[in-house]
């Protein structure tokens, strides 16, 4: 007798525990997609903006890898940081059968950084020149894209590490390319389609860094001119010290400053969008990784995708 109460107390204490397993679970899979941001990010992922000094310090380390990423390579032939291997930020784009200079597929990322002698171990300095930085900006944003944790970018580019009168070289160095394996992290970026969808929802702001006559649609550039309703333009160069050196940051809090005169959150949903993808990646970094704001996208295809869609909103002037 005690024996059969027991085998039903036992299995009615299971029953009572699978129904309610199944249940949390059923929560579990409805309340997941209600979660804002939720995705594949790398909580690891560090980008910083280093001094020269720090390259003086640095830049003989085993496992660091400086990428020269300037666009002519007579100007990495006529003199570079010693150990750099020259990629050119053009490097990673082209077209994709629908857009022009769209980045490439991830196969093809993967192997464009392994021959730049990137490995999965490696810690990587990036740097390029003047207006340029937006390629040393692109490069740092695609190795994040790509899962890579560990990057760096030379504040103030190769005009800076050369006024601090640190060794630059003519030879290239000699390696063994290795493995470099792509993590694909899509909570860096956004879609064409979660563009849409976003367009005029409180709490998210578009900041677009492109030239004020680009934004206001004064320019006839494209196949639509002018910018995604409600945008704010924040020119690049603002972020910068500007003719003296475009490669070389303004201190945080003047950067703080222009973003906060700017009615721009700390707290908001910031997508920010360019023509190509390219310039955006400039705010991107500073945003996410200096001023440490939690939600910072990149567009990527900017508005080389977005001014092809006839159904989609254009607004003109400039701006909010």
């Amino acid at each position: 007798m005690i024996m059969r109460l027991w085998r039903k107390f036992t299995k009615t204490t299971w029953i009572t525990r699978g129904v309610a397993f199944f249940a949390s679970l059923l929560a579990f899979t409805v309340v997941i997609p209600l979660l804002p941001f939720a995705s594949s990010a790398n909580p690891s992922a560090s980008v910083q903006f280093v001094q020269p000094a720090w390259v003086a310090e640095h830049g003989s380390d085993s496992n660091l890898r400086i990428l020269d990423v300037r666009l002519n390579p007579l100007e990495y032939f006529s003199g570079h940081v010693p150990n750099a291997v020259h990629i050119a930020d053009n490097t990673f784009r082209g077209p994709n059968g629908q857009l022009p200079v769209q980045y490439w597929q991830p196969d093809k990322l993967e192997e464009t950084f392994r021959l730049a002698g990137v490995t999965d171990e490696s810690k990587v300095l990036v740097y390029s020149d003047g207006r340029d930085v937006l390629g040393a900006t692109m490069v740092t944003y695609l190795l994040e894209r790509t899962g890579h944790p560990d990057v760096a970018i030379l504040d103030g580019g190769y005009a800076g590490y050369v006024s601090a009168q640190l060794p630059v070289v003519k030879e290239f160095p000699q390696y063994t390319p290795g493995t470099f394996t792509v993590r694909d992290d899509d909570s860096v970026r956004v879609t064409l389609d979660q563009v849409r969808g976003l367009i005029g929802q409180p709490g998210v702001t578009f900041i677009d860094p492109r030239p004020p006559e680009l934004f206001s649609g004064e320019r006839d550039l494209w196949i639509r001119n002018g910018h995604i309703p409600g945008a704010k333009n924040i020119p690049w160069p603002t972020f910068t010290v500007g003719e003296a050196n475009f490669h070389q940051l303004k201190p945080l809090d003047e950067i703080r400053q222009i973003l906060s005169d700017r009615g721009v959150s700390p707290e908001d949903n910031i997508i920010v969008s360019c023509s190509t993808g390219r310039e955006a990646t400039l705010q991107y970094n500073v945003l996410k990784h200096l001023l440490n704001y939690p939600n910072v996208r990149v567009y990527e295809g900017s508005w080389t995708e977005y001014s092809s869609h006839p159904d989609l909103p254009v607004e003109t002037g400039p701006g909010v």
